[in-house]
């Protein structure tokens, strides 16, 4: 067990540095847009639910590459494993692009659809046709790091994650406060640090393309094949991107300060999420090379290891965001009654922390097994799960800090419970254990 938990920790403690980094993007903008004002900040709300439902759908391409990779690696062909990978970069390259562009002309349409006040929506508006020139980088970020997972590689997505967030913060800084662009600025900033990012990850892809031979040329096989392994999970990552717009969608109808509320508390269950998913990533990459090498009993021992030190970590980030709560809300606002109103919905996700630290690892298992079918098809399940919850907070319509506290609990908590059943009835079984490249 020791051998495992130090290939776990080799691999969760980078990956950790490195998801954390993603959330704090948005908690910088968060935190720099909120001191503009409750408006901003609703603002933003609106548009990272679209934003981070966009570039969510397409988190496949670093969760398919990753088994893809490691599944290669594992059978000692380290050539193909990279091949398979740069294929995904030209994929999230096209999909970027496309998303992008089309994004710009929807951005109304999109936005619309919440029924938001006009200067909220307008708020919204500026922020996310700006941030739809980052969506291409960040999925060239995606696909390159889904391919040094698979390399057991974490330790340099740590690197340009750390070097990306600096940057963002400053960035921001300078946009927001010094040339006084507000919003604007903060979308400016973020775009700018994403595609720096994103260069530094094909330097260091081609780097690995000449060290191993393998061709940076686009294969149209090795495409459609990273494009059909990871339909799947676009359904899969479909199902939760839907569970949280319509969380977003009743957080809009409580009011103006509760959706503001809601965007900080989605931010902490965020950067919460990412934390807990260090060892989901590590379980991606060990389970996926433990099966391309046929070793069964070591995918095992992973997966027990894997469990046990989430659900510990859930009970420690729970503890700490309880304790908490009562300042953390200062640091997305200036205004002490919205603070005020983010308290019970801080300690109901504390309370919810272990029960995602299970969820968040046994998904990243069975992402590692290329277990994606079933994902997808118990993660529509989940959702519909979901649905009459959030329908009972839009229609019983609570106010102020209950309405928040109630459709926190039934995100972080009926949702969750969800998935925790239909992942660990999965896990008992040994459908998915499938070995071999």
């Amino acid at each position: 067990m020791k051998t495992v938990d130090r290939d776990i920790l080799r691999l969760a403690v980078p990956a950790l540095g490195a998801l954390v980094a993603e959330p704090l993007f948005l908690l910088a903008d968060s935190a720099m847009i909120g001191h503009l004002g409750v408006t901003p900040l609703a603002g933003l709300g609106l548009a990272s639910a679209v934003l981070q439902t966009i570039i969510g759908l397409m988190v496949f391409l670093a969760y398919a590459t990753t088994p893809a990779v490691a599944r290669r690696l594992g059978a000692g062909d380290e050539r193909g494993a990279v091949s398979v990978g740069i294929d995904g970069l030209w994929l999230s390259l096209g999909l970027g692009a496309a998303l992008g562009l089309a994004g710009v002309a929807a951005t109304p349409l999109l936005l619309s659809a919440f029924g938001a006040s006009a200067d909220v929506t307008q708020q919204a508006s500026v922020y996310l046709s700006i941030s739809m020139a980052g969506i291409p980088a960040m999925l060239l970020v995606f696909a390159a790091t889904g391919l040094l997972r698979g390399l057991q590689d974490t330790r340099t997505p740590l690197f340009v994650a750390g070097i990306g967030f600096a940057a963002n913060i400053a960035l921001n800084f300078v946009f927001i406060y010094l040339l006084g662009l507000g919003i604007a600025g903060s979308a400016i900033g973020t775009v700018v640090a994403q595609w720096g990012m994103a260069a530094v990850y094909l330097v260091v892809v081609l780097s690995h393309a000449r060290r191993t031979g393998a061709s940076i040329r686009p294969h149209r096989e090795g495409i459609s094949g990273s494009a059909m392994s990871g339909g799947w999970l676009f359904v899969r990552t479909a199902s939760l991107r839907a569970a949280i717009l319509l969380a977003t969608f009743v957080a809009t109808g409580l009011g103006t300060t509760e959706l503001a509320g809601f965007q900080a508390v989605m931010t902490m269950f965020t950067l919460t999420a990412f934390v807990l998913d260090a060892l989901a990533i590590a379980a991606q990459a060990l389970i996926g090379k433990g099966l391309g090498a046929a070793d069964t009993t070591g995918v095992r021992a992973v997966l027990s290891r894997c469990l046990t030190w989430g659900v510990g970590s859930g009970v420690v980030l729970g503890l700490v965001i309880i304790a908490t709560s009562g300042v953390t809300g200062l640091l997305f606002t200036s205004d002490p009654g919205l603070a005020a109103l983010l308290v019970p919905s801080l300690i109901v996700l504390g309370v919810s922390a272990p029960l995602a630290g299970f969820v968040f690892v046994l998904d990243g298992v069975l992402i590692g097994a290329g277990d994606a079918r079933y994902l997808a098809l118990t993660g529509i399940l989940n959702l519909a799960c979901f649905v009459p919850l959030a329908l009972w907070v839009q229609l019983s319509a609570p106010t102020d800090a209950a309405g928040l506290a109630f459709l926190t609990a039934a995100f972080t908590l009926g949702y969750l419970a969800a998935r925790a059943l239909t992942l660990g009835l999965r896990a008992r079984t040994t459908a998915w254990m499938r070995t071999g490249v």
